[in-house]
C-alpha cells in the first residue's frame, strides 16, 4: 500500500513536500515515482527514481523539483519549489515493489493527493 500526504493549496511561488511511503509486506523496492494529473489531461510522469538514487525529470519541473527516497523508512518524496497554476494536479506515487514471499515486482499506485496552486 502507498499513501501520500502533503498536498494542499499554497501562493505561486511557495513551496511544498509531498510525502508517500510504502507499507504492509515489502520485500524490495525498485524505481519509485511521482506522477500527475491535471484537470481534463492525462496523467504524466513527473519525476522518478531509482533504487540506486538515479533520477529523472520532466522537461517542465527540472531546477523547481527534487525527488528523493528515504530506502530504510520505504519512503518517497517530492520537494516542489516555485510552484505554479501549471502545477495544480492529483499528484500519484508510483512503485514497484515486490512483496515477501512473491518472486516478481508489481505496480502500485497511490490514491493521490491534490496540489492547488494559486496565483
Amino acid at each position: 500500500q502507498l499513501v501520500e500526504s502533503g498536498g494542499g493549496l499554497v501562493q505561486a511561488g511557495g513551496s511544498l513536500r509531498l510525502s508517500c511511503a510504502a507499507s504492509g509486506r515489502v520485500g524490495s523496492i525498485n524505481t519509485m515515482a511521482w506522477y500527475r494529473q491535471a484537470p481534463g489531461k492525462q496523467r504524466e510522469l513527473v519525476a522518478e527514481i531509482t533504487s540506486g538514487g538515479n533520477t529523472n525529470y520532466a522537461d517542465s519541473v527540472k531546477g523547481r523539483f527534487a525527488i528523493s527516497r528515504d530506502n530504510a523508512k520505504n519512503t518517497l518524496y517530492l520537494q516542489m519549489n516555485s510552484l505554479n497554476s501549471e502545477d495544480t494536479a492529483i499528484y500519484y506515487c508510483n512503485a514497484e515493489i515486490t512483496v515477501i514471499g512473491k518472486l516478481y515486482p508489481k505496480m502500485y499506485w497511490g490514491q493521490g493527493t491534490l496540489v492547488t496552486v494559486s496565483s
